[in-house]
Order: structure tokens, then sequence, then C-alpha cells
């Protein structure tokens, strides 16, 4: 008779890697005083817009750096360098997400010292990048309203694991049909604590909420004592990329 079959659950192996490595680096921030901002969207929802209008926002206050991710290409890092600010690509090949090891590799490139603030721009979709924990500090979803209210009926897990969701594009709602107060119960039966906050990063609309409470968030956290334990993430080991 053959030897029964052996099962090797890989993907919970890769989850519990990569919380390892995680939990490290969010103790390593908190001994550099470094707060680093998870940002997660579709493609096409305006990240580096919004990343360049907060920095511009708040580059009297803050170091801001950046890590910007993609599939192929270094379009987005140039434009945020092009602007004067630190920025480091991580080009994935082909991997549809960043993870601690990706992000911690990333932060080696950069000067931690000279930097208050990293905001990490993941790759763009709703479903991978909610499910790998990357280290930071802080998980932001930015949803346009093009892409319709529905989303958090759809991608629940992005909307769960994250701490701030800005509703960006609001100069599109007098030609659209997106519900707010909908999209709003929706968000918040998921996830009670997060904070939603309406922006048009093209006109600056609704930044100067959105950077009190990062500013709020940053400055709690750099001014913290160094406890020596990491943060817990909210992520979790459903992956199905």
């Amino acid at each position: 008779m053959s030897d029964p079959v052996r099962l090797i659950e890989i993907k919970e192996e890769i989850h519990a890697d990569n919380e390892r490595v995680a939990q490290t680096l969010r103790a390593n921030l908190q001994k550099t005083k470094t707060f680093v901002l998870n940002v997660m969207s579709s493609p096409g929802a305006g990240k580096t817009t919004t990343l360049l209008k907060t920095i511009e926002t708040l580059g009297d206050r803050f170091r801001f750096g950046v890590l910007e991710a993609d599939i192929e290409s270094s379009v987005d890092a140039e434009r945020i360098a092009a602007r004067g600010i630190p920025a480091v690509q991580l080009r994935t090949g082909g991997f549809c997400h960043l993870d601690a090891a990706m992000v911690t590799k990333g932060l080696e490139a950069m000067d931690l010292d000279a930097l208050d603030i990293v905001m990490v721009e993941n790759i763009g979709n709703l479903v991978c990048p909610a499910e790998f924990d990357t280290g930071a500090i802080r998980n932001l979803t930015i949803l346009s309203v093009p892409e319709g209210d529905d989303k958090p009926l759809k991608y629940p897990l992005m909307f769960t694991v994250s701490d701030v969701l800005l509703v960006n594009k609001i100069d599109y709602l007098p030609f659209s049909d997106f519900d707010l107060e909908a999209l709003r119960r929706r968000v918040l039966a998921l996830n009670p604590q997060i904070q939603i906050f309406e922006i048009s990063s093209k006109t600056g609309q609704g930044f100067d909420k959105w950077a009190v409470w990062l500013s709020r968030e940053a400055d709690t956290f750099i001014s913290a004592p160094d406890t020596s334990r990491p943060m817990i993430g909210k992520f979790t080991s459903v992956s199905r990329c």
C-alpha cells in the first residue's frame, strides 16, 4: 500500500513568514520614528496625484519619501522624483501586491533618518494588496467616484483592513449617480473604526481634514516612546493571489 499523500499548506506558511517580517519591520520603524503609510486603490483612482497633493499640503511640517510599486515601468516614481521628493521604485515583475519583505527592501534604499513619513503606493487593485501585511503603521484606501459606490460590497476585505478611506474625485459627483451615504453605510458596517474623508486631488477640496488626520497619526507615532513591541496588523491570511 502506498504512503498517504502529504498536504502542505503553502499559503498559510507564506502568510506566517510575511507576518513575522511585518512585525519586525514595525518594530524597527518604532526605533527610527518613521511613519509608513500603505496606500491602496484600483488603477486610476488617483493614488499618485493624491500623494503629491498631500506632500504639497504638509511638506512644511514633515519630511516625505515615497515607495512606488508597479508590475513594470517607473513612470510614477519619476513623477515623484521630479518634484524633488525622495523616491524608490519597487518593480514587482508580475506580483500583484507588495509584502513586508518588498517594503523592507525598499526602505533599506532610503535614508530614514532624513524622513518622517514614507508613503507606499501599492499595486493598483482592490484584492491582493488587502491580503498582505506590508509592515506599514497605517493602511489607506483611495476610492474614486467614477468607480461606483458598490466596491465595499464587492471587495470587503480592502475596507476592513484600512484605517482611513479617501473618497477621491468628488468634483465628479454632479455627473455621477454615486451615493455617498450608501458608501458610508457599507464601509462602516465592515469597519466601524475607519475614518472617511471626501477629497478632490485635482482641486484640493477636503485636503484640510485629511491633512489633520495624517498629521495627528504621524505626530503620535513619532513622539511615542519605543516600547520594542511591534504593533499588530489587521491583515488576514485568506490569500487568493
